[in-house]
């Protein structure tokens, strides 16, 4: 049996844009209301906050700041998830989607990379879903991880380091916050260019996919919804990669 969504709440970190932004929009396509987390972009949040309630539900854009040095306070991660509650009258669905992707290779990474990619990637998603357990006990964590957390992404040390202590709090978490609390992950592949980078550099790295293609936010989001309206899966991470993960596994190959 699936879960009703409808008349959930939800917080979802990072949600004024891109994949964050249409895990927003599918959970108020299924009934839910929906804190916006965001840091900046506050047109942004406020224009997704419109598009939300343009489909019935309620939204209410919430601002913290994720990154080194300020990440306490009611300006910060600490505190969010009681400020959303207090929002919203409770908490039913954390997505922690909200993340930092410098460019830093082994050579140049500094300690500052590495905590404020540890910060704002791993150790909030951390505080949160654990403010969530003590908070509420029950509902639903999704995180955001990613499909280089099968190997290592070169030219983004920090970032993935970070990713993949996600991706083992996630399964800790699955097992710490049973059975009140189902905890999943995806681990998203080809989705949209990063910052900085134009459709041509995008469509270049299509050769680096199996499937030869990439993916949209919405068909993220559309997964987001299979795991957040299970009644049966947890610890689970589902790659939308188009197969990408398996080049670690092609002798001689290396997507990046």
């Amino acid at each position: 049996m699936l879960r009703d969504l409808a008349g959930k709440k939800a917080l979802v970190t990072g949600a004024a844009r891109r994949i964050g932004r249409a895990v927003a929009m599918a959970l108020a396509r299924e009934g839910a209301d929906v804190v916006i987390q965001f840091m900046s972009g506050r047109a942004e949040a406020l224009d997704t906050c419109r598009a939300i309630s343009a489909l019935g539900a309620r939204c209410w854009p919430l601002e913290a700041d994720f990154s080194s040095g300020t990440g306490s306070g009611s300006a910060g991660y600490e505190g969010l998830v009681e400020r959303a509650g207090g929002l919203a009258g409770g908490i039913d669905i954390l997505v922690n989607n909200a993340s930092v992707f410098p460019a830093n290779t082994l050579y140049d990474v500094t300690l500052k990379n590495f905590q404020a990619g540890m910060e704002v990637n791993a150790w909030a998603p951390l505080v949160l879903s654990r403010n969530f357990a003590r908070l509420f006990g029950k509902g639903m964590i999704l995180n955001m991880i990613d499909t280089r957390v099968t190997g290592f992404d070169w030219t983004h040390a920090a970032y993935i380091w970070s990713k993949h202590v996600l991706l083992s709090m996630t399964r800790m978490m699955a097992v710490e916050f049973a059975p009140g609390i189902a905890v999943n992950g995806i681990s998203p592949g080809l989705i949209l260019p990063p910052s900085g980078k134009d459709e041509t550099y995008f469509k270049a790295m299509e050769k680096t996919v199996p499937l030869k293609k990439s993916c949209t936010a919405e068909e993220v989001a559309d997964i987001a919804m299979v795991l957040l309206k299970s009644e049966f899966i947890t610890g689970e991470v589902i790659r939308v990669d188009g197969g990408r993960h398996l080049w670690e596994y092609v002798p001689g190959q290396h997507p990046d």
